[in-house]
């Protein structure tokens, strides 16, 4: 398969106009801002019908309106599974054709990720498999890489363990803190959490048996993001 016939530019299609994202959110909302901002400037073809939190004071609710906001405090629950369960009436509630955990930092539970197979996303601020987990900006300077990026993937019952649809990669400084490292690579994940959620409103994005599939083929690796926000096949995964 050729770049030319896999790159994957964003197309506006007439289903795209109606694709209804629920995003699930711990914290500030950047990303959550980012898709809002995709959306308010005509690159992304989809709206926000609901915003999901398992922390009330998280900054991230005040990004849209009361009437699309739902928070409970997952700690005043017995386990995590009755969390899980309100948190997935909820989300089906909104009757997304897309969730997305943007800065979500609880684990999913088995149930809540079955109910939503095959359309559920997570950003994850590594070039996975490297750096699953938490602390990745420092871990990554610890490990001595030259690259750092993020990833957009399936949510599996694994901790990050699903098929990665596309990165964004940038380089290590030399004298690179894991807070200087963080500042760099956050708007660029904002461009790939963008560019990621446009295939997957227009219907371009599946995954199937544990493989991406772009307008129905199977991706052999993750795309990559390039500067001009384009997303294309990486030879690199």
């Amino acid at each position: 398969m050729t770049a030319a016939t896999t790159t994957a530019t964003a197309v506006a299609t007439p289903a795209a106009a109606h694709a209804r994202i629920a995003v699930l959110v711990s914290g500030r909302g950047s990303n959550l801002q980012a898709l809002l901002d995709a959306i308010a400037d005509g690159r992304l073809h989809a709206r926000i019908v609901g915003v999901f939190s398992d922390r009330p004071e998280a900054a991230a609710l005040d990004r849209v309106a009361p009437g699309l906001r739902w928070s409970r405090d997952a700690r005043g629950y017995p386990d995590r599974a009755s969390f899980d369960a309100e948190l997935a009436d909820a989300v089906a509630a909104a009757a997304p054709d897309w969730v997305f955990c943007a800065g979500y930092m609880r684990i999913l539970g088995d149930a809540f990720v079955r109910r939503f197979d095959g359309r559920l996303l997570n950003v994850h601020p590594s070039l996975l498999p490297r750096h699953k987990g938490l602390h990745t900006h420092a871990r990554a300077l610890q490990a001595g890489d030259a690259e750092h990026g993020a990833s957009v993937h399936f949510v599996v019952p694994e901790l990050d363990a699903g098929a990665v649809v596309a990165q964004v990669r940038i380089p290590v400084l030399a004298g690179d803190t894991p807070e200087a490292l963080a500042a760099r690579l956050l708007p660029e994940e904002h461009r790939l959490v963008a560019a990621a959620l446009a295939l997957a409103v227009a219907g371009r994005l599946a995954e199937r048996d544990g493989q991406v599939r772009l307008d129905g083929q199977p991706l052999f690796g993750p795309l990559q993001l390039d500067s001009a926000g384009i997303l294309r096949p990486g030879s690199r995964h």
